[in-house]
C-alpha cells in the first residue's frame, strides 16, 4: 500500500491515541480498579473494531485498484485503436507488425500486418532507406523523427517516422493542404503589357489609322485577359497593368502567352508587325516589390528584343515567345541621347578602360577601338583591356600592331587593375554579363560602368551600370558604336584603320551583310566607308586557312538532319576542336540547302563540350541554348557543358523535343 495512505489520520496517529488511552486507563486503575477494568474492556473493543475496519478498507482499496487497472487496460487498446490518426509498427525488414484500426481505414484494408513498406507506401520508402532500422538509442545529432507527405486516395497525410522505435504516425492534413494550395493559387501577381514597337508599326499612319490600330490590338489584349481571368487596366496608349492570381499565371504559362502570336499575326499585313512585351512578377508578399519586379521583368523582355514575356517567380526567371527578330528602331534619338551622356561621363573621368568579353572577337575589338577614339577626341586617357589574342583575331591584331600608337593602348588585365581609380570609367562592350568579361574583378572594383551591347538581355546583368546602351535589333556592337561616334563629337575623325576595324566587326557579325541587317546597318557601313574603311583589308583579315577548311569538311561529313530542317553534327569521341572552328562549322552548315538551323557538338581542347547553334531566324536558338545553361542571340548562340559528346547530344535532343511539343521549333 502507498505510504501516503498509511500516514493518513487513522493510521499511525490512531496508534498513538490508543497508547495515550492505555496510559490513562492505567492511571484510573490505580485509583479504582473496577473502573479501570471496564475502561480497558471498552478500549480493547474499540481497538478491535477499528482494526477490522482498517483491514476491510485495505481489502476494498486493493480490489478497487485492481478493477480500475483492468478497466484501463481494457479501454487502452480500444482507445489507441480508435484514435483519429494512423499508427504502424514495422519490423527490421520493413514489414508491418501491428497497426491500429485507423491505419487500416486509411489504406482501405482490414489488416496490413505482414505487408512490406515498399508496397504500402513507396513514396516514404526512399526516405526510410537512410533511417536506422535496428532498435537502438538515437545518438545526439541524429534526427529523432523524419517527416514526409503522403497521398492516399486523394487524401493527404503527414507521416512521422520514429526510427528508434520503428514507429509511424499518419496525420490527416487534407484540409491544411487544401488551404495551402488555395492560398498559393490566390497569391497576387502583377504584370505590365506593352506594345513595344508602336511607333515603328504606326510609321506613316494618320491619327485615325493609328487609333484604329491601337483599338484593334487593345481589343485582342482585352479578350485574352478575360479568357484567363486577368484584371487589365490601361495606363497609356501602349501600356497596360495586369492584376492576377497564381492560378491564372500558371494558365498563362501553360498557354505559352498565346496573345504574343495572335497580335503579331493579326498585324502581319503592316510593314512592321505589331509586337507585345510582357513583364510579370510573383512570389513577393509586398505589392510595391511585385510592381518593381514586374517592371524589371518587362525591361528584361525588351532587352531581349521584345515580342516575348518574362516571368519572375521567386528565384525563377522564365521567358516565353521571342520567335521574331527585334524590330529595328527607325529613330536615332536614343543614340544621340546616349552619345551625349557618354561624352559627359568621359569628360568627368581621369581615365577610360574599355573591355570586351573573354576570347574576344572582331566585333568586340572593333567596338573597343571606336570608343577609344571617342575618348581621345576629348583628350581623356583611354586603354583597351586585352589578354593574349585568340586565333579569331590574329590577323586583326597583326594589322593593329603596325599602328604603334594604337597598339600601345592595349593593356593587360593586371595593368588595368593597377591603374584603376575611383574616377575611372569602365566601358564593357559586346557583353552585359560580368562573368563573361575579360576580367570580372574590374567590374567589381569600378565605381562607374557603361554597357554597350547588342545581345539579347539574359538573367545575369551588370545592374549597377550608370549607362546602358543595349539594342538587340542592332547587327553588332560596332554598328552601335559607329552611330554613337556620329553624335559624340561634331568633327569626329577616324583613321582608315580605325574605320576598317569597325566595319570588320559589322561584316563578321552580319555574315557579310546577309543576316541581322537593317537600314541603320547599311547607314553605319556607308559612314565608315566614307571615312576610309578598307574593304580589301577586311577581306584579307577574314580569309580562311586551307587546313581549317579541310578540318571543317571533315566535321561536316558527320552531319545528319533532324526535324527535317535542322543540321546536327556530333564529332567522334576524343576529337578535340577549338571553339572557333566549331562556330565556323555551324555557320557553314547554315548555307546548305533546306537547313534553317544548325548545331555542332564537339569536345574542346580544355575538356569541355562545346555546342554552337546557328539559325536563319525561323528558329530561336538562343532559347535552346539557355535551357542548356548557355545563351546568345536569336540566330547565334552557344553553350559549354561538362561530360561527353553523347551526353550533350542527348540533352540537346531532349530540349528540342520539349520545345517542339510545347510550342513548335519553327515559326
Amino acid at each position: 500500500m502507498p505510504k501516503f495512505l498509511q500516514r493518513r489520520w487513522h493510521g499511525y496517529h490512531t496508534v498513538w491515541a490508543f497508547l495515550l488511552l492505555l496510559v490513562l486507563i492505567i492511571v484510573v486503575s490505580v485509583y479504582n480498579w473496577v473502573l479501570g477494568v471496564a475502561s480497558l474492556f471498552l478500549a480493547g473493543t474499540l481497538c478491535f473494531t477499528m482494526l477490522q475496519a482498517e483491514l476491510s478498507f485495505r481489502r476494498n482499496l486493493v480490489d478497487y485498484i485492481n478493477g480500475l487497472s483492468f478497466r484501463i487496460k481494457r479501454v487502452e487498446g480500444e482507445a489507441v485503436s480508435m484514435l483519429p490518426l494512423g499508427i504502424i509498427l514495422y519490423s527490421e525488414d520493413r514489414a508491418v507488425e501491428w497497426h491500429n484500426r485507423n491505419a487500416g481505414q486509411i489504406f482501405s484494408r482490414k489488416s496490413l500486418v505482414g505487408e512490406g513498406m515498399q508496397e504500402l507506401m513507396p513514396e516514404v520508402m526512399a526516405s526510410l532507406q537512410n533511417l536506422p532500422s535496428k532498435r537502438e538509442p538515437v545518438k545526439e545529432g541524429v534526427l529523432k523523427e523524419h517527416r514526409h507527405e503522403l497521398t492516399v486516395d486523394d487524401r493527404y497525410y503527414e507521416v512521422v517516422v520514429i526510427p528508434s522505435e520503428r514507429l509511424l504516425y499518419l496525420f490527416d492534413i487534407t484540409e491544411l493542404v487544401v488551404l495551402r494550395e488555395r492560398y498559393e493559387e490566390e497569391k497576387l501577381a502583377i504584370g505590365i503589357v506593352m506594345m513595344d514597337n508602336l511607333d515603328e508599326a504606326a510609321q506613316g499612319m494618320d491619327d485615325q489609322q493609328r487609333t484604329s490600330l491601337i483599338a484593334k490590338v487593345a481589343s485582342e489584349i482585352t479578350e485574352w485577359s478575360k479568357q484567363f481571368e486577368v484584371y487589365l487596366r490601361r495606363l497609356s496608349s501602349e501600356r497596360y497593368l495586369m492584376l492576377l492570381n497564381h492560378r491564372s499565371l500558371q494558365a498563362l504559362e501553360e498557354s505559352r502567352f498565346v496573345v504574343l502570336d495572335e497580335v503579331r499575326e493579326m498585324t502581319a499585313d503592316l510593314k512592321v508587325p505589331m509586337t507585345l512585351s510582357i513583364g510579370l512578377a510573383y512570389g513577393s508578399e509586398s505589392a510595391s516589390e511585385l510592381g518593381a519586379l514586374a517592371q524589371s521583368s518587362l525591361d528584361m523582355a525588351l532587352g531581349r528584343g521584345g515580342d516575348q514575356a518574362a516571368v519572375k517567380a521567386g528565384q525563377r526567371l522564365s521567358f516565353y515567345g521571342g520567335k521574331s527578330n527585334a524590330a529595328e528602331k527607325r529613330t536615332r534619338v536614343r543614340a544621340r541621347v546616349i552619345a551625349h551622356a557618354l561624352r559627359d561621363l568621359m569628360q568627368e573621368s581621369d581615365r577610360v578602360l574599355i573591355m570586351g568579353h573573354r576570347i574576344p572577337d572582331i566585333d568586340a575589338v572593333g567596338a573597343a577601338i571606336g570608343l577609344l577614339k571617342a575618348a581621345q577626341m576629348y583628350n581623356v586617357e583611354a586603354s583597351i583591356v586585352m589578354e593574349t589574342p585568340n586565333p579569331s583575331i590574329t590577323r586583326m591584331m597583326e594589322e593593329i600592331r603596325k599602328d604603334e600608337p594604337l597598339y600601345k593602348t592595349f593593356i593587360t588585365t593586371e595593368q588595368a587593375l593597377q591603374v584603376m581609380t575611383e574616377h575611372t570609367l569602365l566601358i564593357v562592350v559586346d557583353t552585359h554579363k560580368a562573368s563573361m568579361t575579360m576580367e570580372p574583378r574590374l567590374v567589381q572594383y569600378a565605381s562607374r560602368i557603361v554597357v554597350v551591347d547588342h545581345h539579347r538581355r539574359g538573367e545575369e546583368f551588370i545592374n549597377d551600370a550608370v549607362l546602358v546602351y543595349l539594342e538587340p535589333y542592332a547587327s553588332s556592337t560596332c554598328e552601335l558604336v559607329t552611330e554613337l561616334l556620329q553624335y559624340i563629337h561634331d568633327k569626329i575623325k577616324l583613321s582608315p584603320l580605325e574605320a576598317t576595324m569597325l566595319l570588320a566587326g559589322i561584316t563578321v557579325d552580319t555574315k557579310h551583310f546577309a543576316l541581322h541587317t537593317g537600314s541603320r546597318t547599311f547607314e553605319a557601313a556607308g559612314f565608315l566607308r566614307r571615312v576610309g574603311a578598307d574593304t580589301i583589308l577586311i577581306q584579307r583579315m577574314l580569309k580562311e586557312d586551307l587546313q581549317e577548311y579541310i578540318s571543317k569538311a571533315e566535321i561536316i561529313k558527320h552531319a545528319r538532319m533532324v526535324y527535317d530542317q535542322i543540321a546536327l553534327v556530333v564529332t567522334q569521341s576524343g576529337m578535340k576542336i577549338p571553339q572557333l572552328l566549331i562556330a565556323q562549322t555551324a555557320d557553314t552548315l547554315l548555307g546548305m540547302t533546306n537547313v534553317v538551323a544548325s548545331f555542332v557538338i564537339s569536345e574542346r581542347p580544355d575538356g569541355l563540350i562545346g555546342i554552337s547553334a546557328r539559325s536563319l531566324g525561323r528558329m530561336n536558338v538562343q532559347v535552346v541554348m539557355e535551357k542548356l545553361g548557355g545563351g546568345g542571340h536569336l540566330s547565334n548562340a552557344a553553350v559549354q557543358l561538362e561530360g561527353t559528346t553523347k551526353e550533350a547530344e542527348a540533352r540537346l535532343l531532349a530540349v528540342l523535343a520539349e520545345i517542339e511539343a510545347k510550342e513548335g521549333l519553327f515559326e
